[in-house]
């Protein structure tokens, strides 16, 4: 339930018996506990994360499928009409800094010409670096999903919609915030115009 989860974020718990967990390494768990400690003396720094032996170990990493829970995300939001990718763009464009942080380094990471915009193959390269080492058709799918435009990358906005999908960030203010832009008469309502 959403205040089942809302427990677990308060609370920094991960329930590694659930999807995707079982499939994933013991270091990216660790990395994920380490990550998420509430203790901000305890909680890694980037460089920690950085020198993390899961991170180091990129080049050993097999190749393997985005996973069912991915992919099947991945296929939600590209079926979405375009007010719903509208609506996670305005939220994905009201986080704060904090909230987008993460996300905010990996689109630089990734960014190798710094034009703003992710080619697939930065996507590809970028994924690399992450390592993450999915098959070429699955980086396909990610791209024509996050892709709402049709131009063939991904500005930041479409970058952090689809995080934010995968992620399934949410919560009120969010909501209340992108209502309130689509609700330009202030009406209570959002009409087609």
């Amino acid at each position: 339930t959403e205040q089942g989860i809302a427990q677990a974020i308060i609370r920094c718990a991960v329930d590694f018996n659930r999807d995707p967990w079982p499939k994933v390494s013991d270091h990216a768990k660790d990395l994920v506990r380490r990550m998420l400690d509430p203790d901000p003396n305890k909680r890694l720094t980037a460089q920690a994360v950085l020198d993390h032996p899961w991170l180091q170990n990129v080049k050993k990493a097999p190749n393997v499928s985005l996973g069912e829970t991915v992919r099947s995300r991945l296929q939600q939001f590209s079926v979405m009409n375009k007010f719903k990718k509208k609506a996670l763009r305005v939220v994905a464009e009201h986080l704060s800094v904090e909230e987008v942080a993460g996300i905010k380094e990996m689109f630089q990471m990734m960014d190798i010409n710094n034009t703003g915009k992710i080619t697939l193959e930065e996507l590809k390269v970028g994924l690399h670096k992450l390592g993450q080492q999915i098959p070429d058709p699955d980086v396909q799918i990610l791209m024509d999903a996050a892709d709402v435009d049709g131009n063939g990358t991904l500005d930041y906005g479409e970058f952090v919609a689809v995080s934010i999908h995968l992620k399934k960030l949410s919560n009120d203010d969010h909501l209340r915030r992108a209502f309130a832009y689509f609700d330009q008469n202030e009406s209570g309502y959002i009409e087609i115009e």
